[in-house]
């Protein structure tokens, strides 16, 4: 009986069951991996989440250690605490994976993205964008008579804030780095 309960995936110890839980217990991690600047290990770290059917949310990666060809990944992902369990510990398995750090458990940290917006429009609807601009500190870093294109730092919940207050003013596109996170102190 037992081995049957295992073939259709039944198990209490299968992986499957992992990701078939309560929607509702999801949580969102920032997770920072240092890995070895060569050729293939963006692709090996993408091929763990997408080999197992987990999402990224946000993915920024950029060498920080030239002399010492060290990149540094940050990704934004969610899941029940057993499956970002289970991510940690699958990374930490890639061979050019130095260290793999979850920000979200290990104190406080500081998350920033940046983004691009061009929003278009005339009168009215120019002069509120520029007014709402002003409130979030977006820096216009081009401008025509159609259209501006602002400049937006900040935590991706502002991002998302100031894209939602755009679009009923002429939001017509939008570019978003990803977070770039690190740990207090």
């Amino acid at each position: 009986m037992n081995a049957l309960n295992i073939t259709k995936g039944t198990s209490s110890k299968s992986a499957y069951n992992l990701r078939s839980g309560h929607a509702d217990l999801n949580e969102r991690h920032t997770l920072a991996v240092l890995v070895a600047n060569e050729p293939g290990v963006l692709a090996r770290v993408i091929g763990l989440f997408s080999g197992r059917g987990y999402n990224i949310e946000s993915l920024t990666v950029a060498e920080v250690d030239h002399e010492g060809h060290t990149s540094r990944i940050t990704i934004v992902t969610s899941g029940t605490p057993q499956i970002i369990e289970q991510i940690k510990a699958q990374l930490g398995r890639i061979i050019p994976v130095y260290d793999v750090h979850d920000l979200t458990v290990e104190g406080p940290s500081v998350e920033r993205e940046l983004s691009l917006f061009k929003v278009s429009g005339k009168g009215e609807k120019r002069v509120e964008a520029l007014r709402l601009a002003d409130v979030f500190r977006a820096n216009v870093v081009d401008s025509t008579l159609d259209s501006f294109t602002f400049e937006v730092v900040g935590s991706p919940e502002k991002i998302d804030a100031f894209a939602d207050l755009m679009r009923p003013l002429g939001l017509s596109e939008m570019a978003r780095t990803g977070v770039a996170a690190l740990s207090r102190g």
